[in-house]
Parts: C-alpha cells; structure tokens; sequence
C-alpha cells in the first residue's frame, strides 16, 4: 500500500476513534461540548471519515495512473464529494436526536382521572388495599384507599393523590337499580 492511501486510511481511522469517544464519553475536554451543527464532534468526525475512506479508495485506484499531485488533487475531491453529505446527515440525525420530543415526568397531578383495578382489596376508608393503574402505556401499582369497601377486580377512578405512592378511588363498577318494589 502506497504513503497516500495510508494516510487517508489513517485520517479515516482515526475519525472513527474520535466518533467513538463522543458517543462514549461525551465532547473531549468541552471541544465543542456545546456546539451544535457542522462543528459537533459527530459532523467532524463523519466529515474526517468521508474524507478519509472516499480519499482512500481514490487513492488506491488512481495509484499508477496519474502522478502524485493530480491523484492527490482526485483524492480530496473525491474525499469533499462524500464527506460534506455525509457530515451535513450526521448533523441532521443529531439534531433531530436532541430535539425528540419525549414524555414528561409523571406527577401526582398525572394520577388524578385515571382508570385502574383494585389488586387487593380495600377494607374501608382508613385501610389501604392496591390498585393498578395505566397510563401512557405503563402499568402502575399504588397504594389505594376508598370511602367504601372494594373486592379485588373493581375497576375505579382516581379521585385524589394525597401521596406520591398512595390514590383515593371511586368504584366506577355499575351497579344495578334497586328492585322495584311490589304495588300493595
């Protein structure tokens, strides 16, 4: 292998050390820490590896025939033509990475309104028994009371969260009408 092509695969390999780095150990020593754009670690480093790797293959397929300027002048273009789209994605994916939006922190206040089941039963209003509660696609089990005695399978409304591991329910369970009383 020719001093160019080395020199392309090392400029390339070390892209990829320096990649790596970022995504383990975050921005070196605050070197862009806050940078965002074509000057954060992933954009250099997808700039340097295009560079290297496309500077490379060039290298290594013009190597006899052009002499050494020319086929310099080819690498780095060719190296240019796949760095700049590559870094301009690596900034892309990046961003749009840090601006995903995610779901916020559940509250108590997130508790009031939800629907659950009671898991153990709940004797009265001063014990607790254990309902289950989903929400955002999570199941969740909290400490419940409620004014009124409750079997295990009810299903119930959160009426209150007078702690962050403990609800108030309601029985939302339909229960039927009195009987009609007979006519005398």
């Amino acid at each position: 292998m020719d001093p160019m092509t080395t020199i392309f695969l090392v400029v390339g390999g070390l892209s990829l050390v320096l990649l790596l780095v970022a995504v383990v150990i975050g921005d070196v020593g605050h070197l862009g820490a806050d940078a965002d754009g074509p000057f954060s670690m992933p954009a250099i480093a997808a700039f340097l590896g295009g560079g290297g790797f496309a500077g490379a293959a060039a290298a290594s397929l013009s190597d006899g025939h052009l002499d050494e300027t020319p086929r310099l002048l080819v690498s780095l273009g060719a190296g240019a033509v796949v760095a700049v789209p590559l870094a301009f994605g690596a900034v892309r994916l990046v961003s749009g990475l840090m601006r995903m939006r995610t779901d916020e922190t559940l509250t108590g206040a997130g508790l009031l309104g939800s629907h659950g089941v009671v898991v153990t039963p709940i004797a009265g209003p001063t014990s607790f028994g254990e309902v289950r509660l989903t929400l955002g696609g999570h199941t969740l089990k909290y400490y419940a009371r409620s004014q009124h005695p409750l079997p295990v399978g009810t299903p119930v409304y959160v009426v209150d969260v007078p702690t962050e591991t403990s609800v108030e329910v309601v029985s939302t369970a339909f229960d039927a009408p009195p009987a009609a009383l007979p006519e005398s």
